[in-house]
């Protein structure tokens, strides 16, 4: 039998509830696959395996394939579709400040400044909306975020972007996400605070669960 390695797997949002628990060491041979890493989770916890379609998986914090080697003492998080740190890139649970991202992008030399704000709505499709519950992994979204702006930086020379995401419980009217993003002419502006939204939307492990007053949904699993 090939030596044993521990590595660590952490389960968030719907993961996290099919599991039973936030995280668990597990024992694999050493040069293991994360396929194996994935077969094994599910015969520990069968509750996972309606949910493997919509899994990604993420080993030190970078998205993998299902046949990439896993390291000893690996930290292995199993992210769901995500819902659609400090300074520029900040994933926290106090309110949010629209005027510190301005401030982080903001310079003589940024003719043009263009902000998003995501609020959250009183209702979706059709459903009325006590609240939404946010989770993330943070160090892995907060390093997504600074890649995010970085591809824009790269595509758009001179652009500047900052994203500062809340996690929680908010109810309708709060802020759930500020972006700003600065360059030297508007145009410029306008196509790096779009990129940003996107990309966060499609990349980066911050979920939400809607909270009617019958019943919860993780967004992106469907009901």
């Amino acid at each position: 039998m090939a030596p044993g390695m521990k590595v660590t797997v952490r389960y968030f949002a719907a993961a996290r509830e099919r599991a039973g628990c936030t995280d668990e060491l597990l024992e694999l041979p050493e040069g293991a696959q994360v396929r194996e890493l994935i077969e094994s989770l599910c015969v520990r916890h069968p509750l996972l395996v309606p949910l493997l379609p919509h899994l990604r998986i993420a080993v030190n914090h970078e998205f993998v394939s299902l046949g990439a080697a896993v390291p000893p003492g690996a930290e292995i998080a199993l992210i769901p579709p995500v819902a659609g740190g400090s300074g520029a890139f900040l994933v926290q649970d106090a309110p949010l400040s629209l005027d510190a991202v301005v401030s982080a992008v903001s310079s003589k030399g940024q003719g043009g400044v263009v902000t998003f704000t995501g609020a959250v709505r009183d209702a979706t499709k059709g459903k009325a909306v006590v609240r939404l519950e946010y989770e993330a992994y943070v160090p892995m979204a907060e390093k997504k975020l600074a890649e995010i702006a970085a591809a824009a930086s790269a595509q758009w020379p001179g652009a500047r972007v900052a994203i500062h995401h809340r996690v929680g419980v908010l109810t309708p009217g709060e802020l759930a996400v500020v972006i700003a993003a600065s360059a030297p002419h508007r145009a410029e502006a306008f196509a790096a605070c779009r990129h940003a939204i996107e990309a966060l939307k499609a990349d980066v492990p911050i979920w939400k669960k809607e909270v009617y007053a019958d019943g919860e949904v993780w967004v992106g699993l469907g009901p």
